[in-house]
């Protein structure tokens, strides 16, 4: 499939690349970005080949948000008709292999929440993130760096920006070098947990963990 707002490649024959491209406006989400990334996640999940992704941007953003200009157009009908944001905004809340975040630059509303709905991030400590959900961020309109970042909990690890595909990449074939099932198993383990009961949880987990013996 031929996307005009993402690049898609494959590295190691075995993890999936998407790169978030529309430049000029700092990779800011629109329709059509959301739309070709749900497409080109939805191929890579099929894919019998690759066992991890990795989403990231550019240098100076991985996603400076939503794209306000596209959004100041829409009446609250054609938001609630066209099922904004959750119509193709959710798609990656489906995926069931692992999704790294590779985040530099700005990551900023909409794009620090399409970073936090992959499975872990990597920044770089060029890393800027923009919560407006967060008390102190909503009120204040500031950024957290990087190194803060990681101290709160929201990026796993901090590397240099030129090793930053690196350390991405590292992670992922070790991801992609498991079995597939145990991975997917393990992932939806932990997310099941966030939504429920620690003993639900637990149990899922249990169940999962006897299910793997076959």
């Amino acid at each position: 499939m031929a996307y005009e707002t993402i690049e898609v490649r494959v590295e190691a024959d075995k993890v999936g690349v998407i790169t978030l491209n529309r430049p000029k406006q700092l990779n800011a989400l629109n329709d059509q970005l959301m739309n070709e990334l749900g497409a080109a996640l939805k191929a890579f999940d099929a894919d019998e080949k690759i066992g991890c992704v990795i989403l990231t941007g550019s240098e100076k953003a991985f996603a400076a948000g939503a794209d306000i200009g596209a959004m100041a157009k829409y009446s609250f009908a054609d938001a609630y008709k066209g099922d904004y944001i959750t119509r193709n905004w959710e798609s990656i809340r489906s995926i069931r292999k692992p999704v790294i975040a590779a985040v530099s630059g700005f990551a900023l509303g909409g794009g620090c929440e399409l970073a936090m709905m992959c499975d872990f991030i990597i920044a770089a400590d060029n890393a800027r993130f923009g919560q407006p959900e967060a008390m102190d961020m909503a009120l204040t309109g500031r950024m957290m760096d990087a190194s803060e970042a990681e101290r709160a909990g929201l990026v796993s690890r901090v590397v240099p920006y030129d090793k930053l595909m690196d350390e991405a990449l590292g992670a992922a074939i070790v991801i992609a070098g498991f079995s597939q099932i145990a991975v997917m198993a393990a992932k939806e383990s932990v997310n099941r947990a966030f939504e429920g009961t620690l003993s639900d949880g637990v149990m899922f987990e249990r169940r999962l963990f006897h299910s793997l013996f076959a």
